[in-house]
């Protein structure tokens, strides 16, 4: 179809862990021989799913019978866990790795951003390095000139332009490098999740540079990032990958649903294995997290949640304190509350057991995860989990069961009628 950028046919990544090659020289003139032929590597064969909870044999597919189409304008939103093959495929569509199988068709020249400062030489100034980077993503001088001023008022970097990149911060780095890749004048831009570099504020700049080059521009955008919020805001379409295989195609909103829900929504935890294996470290050990409804048999929005930890503690004489906080989604923190468990140090080595809960008609529907904090005298931290149980809560309302109002909060709030005829 003409309106389509790029387009994915069963495209793999086959690795091999540990050595380089084949391991023998026959069996690499064999794979070369399968290959002048047109013929599948006959060592893929053996390749197995990319998943790093199992140890596996000597291959891995990093990416599997890859399948999609991106059109033209369209900003791509690419999810999946750490390992899920999003970085493997952004470096294959840029040409940077060849696949193991299959083919890609792309119209236009591609500009990628994957690492801070790709294609910066760190002896050379910010100028010199506007023009190298430039030139390797196929621009002529007479393009980059024209464009010169704008990239360099875009990256803030002004005053450091003339000194070599290698005395600046990533931040820095990271700044240069995206004006580049974001202002010359490639149809197709690809970005890993290297803006988490940046600060809040040239974070949202990129974003919006990025919508513009998509809206205004009709370039098409490819987008990694683990900022579900910047997904919802900035893509148009998204994929989730697992495990090396694509999970889910759709809208942004659907996609970052599926991310979020395919996830173990596990609102109870027990540890079966020793002490020592009970997650936490030598001064805390996690033994029970559970979460249930204070009214009926689900976590809805009016039926609220109580939750209880059972933990042992190694800490003698101490004023030990916990804190819990709540994220959303969007990996935002919507609550945080902390307690002292022991005064005038007074604490003993042994087994805790500490429980809340919160009200309902205060959080809205959606998928939500435990921070948990260990302290002492609420400054040193004994021991942090991060992300250690997810739960969810249900909408009773909206019109439907999935139905989700916009907001953090679904408070309800007294609302007073007057009417004047």
């Amino acid at each position: 179809m003409s309106d389509v950028a790029i387009e994915l046919n069963n495209i793999s990544k086959l690795y091999r862990l540990g050595e380089v090659g084949t391991g023998t020289l026959s069996h690499d003139l064999n794979r070369m021989w399968y290959k002048l032929r047109g013929k599948e590597d006959p060592y893929a064969k053996v390749g197995e799913e990319n998943n790093r909870e199992s140890k596996g044999g000597e291959w891995v597919w990093a990416i599997k019978d890859i399948d999609f189409k991106v059109k033209q304008g369209e900003v791509l939103g690419v999810i999946g866990k750490n390992g899920a093959g999003k970085s493997t495929l952004l470096k294959i569509l840029s040409r940077v790795t060849a696949p193991t199988t299959g083919s890609i068709k792309a119209k236009g020249r591609i500009a990628s951003l994957l690492e801070v400062g790709t294609g910066f030489h760190p002896e050379l100034t910010g100028r010199e390095n506007i023009f190298l980077n430039g030139a390797i993503l196929g621009m002529t001088k007479t393009e980059i000139k024209r464009k010169f001023d704008e990239i360099v008022a875009f990256s803030g970097v002004e005053r450091y332009i003339d000194t070599p990149v290698k005395r600046y911060s990533s931040g820095m780095y990271v700044r240069l490098a995206f004006a580049v890749a974001a202002h010359l004048e490639s149809e197709i831009l690809i970005v890993d999740e290297v803006l988490a570099v940046g600060d809040a504020e040239f974070q949202k700049k990129c974003l919006g540079r990025m919508k513009d080059v998509s809206v205004k521009e009709g370039r098409t955008v490819l987008f990694v990032s683990h900022n579900m919020a910047a997904v919802r805001q900035l893509c148009t379409s998204a994929v989730v990958l697992r495990n090396g295989m694509l999970a889910f195609e759709g809208t942004q909103t659907e996609g970052v649903n599926y991310y979020q829900t395919s996830h173990n929504t596990n609102s109870e935890y027990i540890h079966e294995g020793t002490i020592e294996t009970a997650p936490g470290n030598n001064s805390i050990r996690i033994l029970r997290f559970e979460i249930k409804p204070m009214t009926g048999d689900v976590i809805s929005i009016s039926s609220g949640f109580e939750f209880a930890i059972e933990f042992l503690n190694a800490k003698e004489d101490i004023n030990l304190d916990i804190t819990f906080e709540i994220k959303n989604s969007d990996d935002i923190i919507v609550f945080h509350n902390g307690a002292i468990l022991t005064h005038d140090k007074d604490s003993k080595k042994g087994k805790f057991k500490v429980s809340a809960a919160m009200p309902g008609c205060i959080l809205n529907a959606g998928v939500y995860k435990f921070n948990i904090i260990f302290g002492e005298n609420q400054r040193y931290e004994l021991c942090v989990l991060e992300d250690f149980v997810q739960f969810e809560i249900m909408n009773e309302s909206a019109g439907s069961s999935n139905a989700i109002l916009p907001g953090v909060l679904r408070l309800q709030i007294p609302v007073e009628k007057s009417f004047s005829i």
